[in-house]
């Protein structure tokens, strides 16, 4: 298994393509804007014009787009991926999107013989550099255990979580666990500074008690810097945090803190600021 096709070369999706070409994999790309992926494709990356001509005769096909409705249009349709991918071949959907539609894919690729596996990612653009991630993966063992080495490219804590969907289950409790984590590290640094803290010795005092955490490791000194360029933009933060909400309706869940925090997203997204990194929430704190 040495030829993959990768859809979706965005921010995460580029150093990606990077790391299986170092572990000696072929890798075809197709993203929707060439100018912007020039650079891999000048280290080895196999430029295709559409989705068919990426997928052809390839073992396996990874994604990783933006939102459900780009996933819905690369997996269906005449020129998609499950119509134009050979039998036997492994479909690695690395998008956050909705487990209902990681299931549908799930079924659709079993009809025609393929594998379709749901292995969203978490550890953003630091993560995706240094092959670091944590993956999280749905649909049959078996095809896992066939992946694993494609994902030992990508990630450190590679997980099998159950059956197709289990995966996005999975994230969508990360971007749970994430939001509360996110405001805690705003509102620590804001509090700081409003009392008069140097906020760089406060970061250094608490980052590796039990308040410590990757946010704080990472992300606050970004803040500090003023450095709110997108490691994962809040645009897709906010489309995760609708998807685990709607996902938490179904089973009567209210979970008051991924709300509120969502709110405070929104809000910085109505001010146009949806393509900075979620790190910016701290502008949420900075307007009171």
């Amino acid at each position: 298994m040495k030829q993959i096709a990768f859809i979706g070369v965005g921010v995460m999706g580029k150093s990606m393509v990077r790391n299986l070409m170092k572990s000696g994999y072929e890798v075809s790309i197709f993203t929707r804007t060439k100018e912007k992926v020039l650079d891999v494709i000048k280290e080895g990356a196999q430029w295709c014009e559409d989705i068919k001509t990426c997928v052809t005769g390839k073992d396996v096909v990874i994604t990783i787009v933006g939102y459900p409705k780009d996933v819905e249009e690369v997996y269906f349709g005449e020129n998609g991926i499950l119509e134009n991918s050979q039998p036997g071949a492994y479909i690695i959907d690395m998008t956050t999107t909705s487990p209902q539609l990681s299931k549908k894919i799930y079924e659709a690729a079993r009809k025609k013989q393929m594998s379709a596996l749901d292995a969203p990612v978490s550890g953003g653009d630091i993560g995706a550099q240094n092959g670091t991630l944590s993956i999280m993966v749905g649909g049959d063992r078996e095809a896992f255990e066939v992946c694993q080495p494609i994902f030992e490219c990508l990630g450190t804590n590679i997980i099998y979580e159950g059956q197709a969907g289990s995966g996005q289950h999975t994230k969508m409790a990360n971007q749970i666990a994430l939001a509360g984590i996110i405001a805690g590290v705003c509102e620590a640094m804001t509090y700081a500074k409003q009392v008069g803290l140097d906020v760089q010795t406060m970061l250094d005092s608490i980052s590796k008690g039990a308040a410590g955490s990757w946010q704080m490791t990472n992300m606050a000194p970004r803040i500090l810097k003023g450095d709110l360029n997108p490691g994962f933009f809040i645009k897709h933060y906010i489309k995760d945090m609708d998807i685990a909400t709607e996902e938490a309706d179904k089973v009567a869940l209210h979970l008051q803190v991924l709300n509120e925090v969502l709110e405070m997203y929104r809000a910085l997204d109505e001010k146009g600021l949806g393509d900075l990194g979620t790190q910016a929430l701290i502008k949420y704190y900075e307007k009171k």
